[in-house]
């Protein structure tokens, strides 16, 4: 796997396609997870899942770790070309995408003064595709955490508008994966009821995140296939029985322009089969589409 760190690069070119060995040409697999701590998440199963994924891009949040502090074996998994971005703040955040092709250009941050340094956000150009790898703050109501969260916000989704807008002037769709740290709808948490007055459920981010869909033009690919279930969640606590009980969250997101959006054949996420083979405290969650009705 090959590394790369840093703001814009000069675009680059190199071999390989979207054309995955498992699906038609054309077809592209993206899936995004946090991984809860990589260098625990290697131990655990992720290099095992990275060596088996169909993902043809894969999106990581809370690496919490400096590239120097990679898995040996997550970076000698043959085939991967990586951009991470780590946090100024040593041990915590931290995102990375993985492609199976050299991206045309790597970007880390989106312009904010605040916070591009904080490990939070970067993404990759490929042909006709833009993908983004998101950590959104988690939040704690009535601390700073809470005001560093509405000010990532209220900055982030200037961005999300101008970064549509530039990608369709150029002929270029966006996809926007991550952990947004925010559960949209009732059918996004199991136990709704309680959490209302906490961070992740709170009716102004719920609201922010109605004004991303409506406002910025982005459809939520996996509610768009699944629109009238609970779920299916992403997250569960380590505490209690969370996992087994299925009291999840739905807080990890593939945020798609709306032309790549209608391509999208297939969306889901990749639960584990038991509490045991759990590497993170969140499943991948993977989308499909059918990208070469675009290109």
């Amino acid at each position: 796997m090959t590394g790369a760190c840093g703001r814009p690069s000069a675009p680059r070119k190199g071999p390989g396609s979207f054309a995955s060995v498992r699906y038609p040409r054309g077809v592209i697999v993206v899936s995004t997870v946090n991984v809860n701590g990589i260098r625990a998440a290697a131990k655990k199963g992720l290099v095992e899942w990275l060596a088996a994924t169909k993902a043809e891009v894969v999106c990581l949040q809370e690496v919490r770790a400096e590239p120097g502090q990679i898995p040996a074996e997550v970076l000698e998994l043959e085939g991967w070309h990586a951009v991470w971005a780590p946090a100024a703040a040593k041990g915590r955040a931290g995102v990375a995408v993985l492609s199976r092709r050299v991206p045309e250009q790597t970007v880390i941050g989106f312009g904010s003064e605040e916070f591009d340094n904080s490990g939070r956000y970067a993404r990759i150009d490929l042909p006709g595709l833009t993908v983004a790898s998101l950590y959104l703050p988690s939040g704690e109501v009535g601390t700073e955490r809470q005001d560093e969260k509405e000010r990532f916000m209220a900055e982030f989704i200037v961005h999300l508008a101008q970064l549509r807008a530039d990608a369709a002037a150029e002929g270029r769709e966006v996809l926007v994966c991550g952990d947004w740290n925010i559960a949209h709808r009732e059918d996004d948490l199991k136990n709704w009821k309680t959490n209302q007055k906490n961070a992740g459920f709170l009716p102004e981010e719920r609201a922010w995140l109605t004004r991303v869909l409506d406002e910025t033009g982005y459809v939520d690919v996996v509610r768009a296939l699944h629109p009238d279930q609970p779920g299916p969640y992403s997250w569960w606590s380590y505490r209690g029985r969370a996992f087994d009980n299925d009291a999840g969250w739905r807080i990890d997101y593939l945020m798609a322009s709306q032309m790549l959006a209608a391509t999208c054949i297939e969306a889901y996420v990749e639960r584990p089969a038991s509490h045991a083979e759990r590497w993170s405290d969140h499943a991948p969650v993977t989308a499909v589409f059918d990208f070469g009705q675009l290109v």
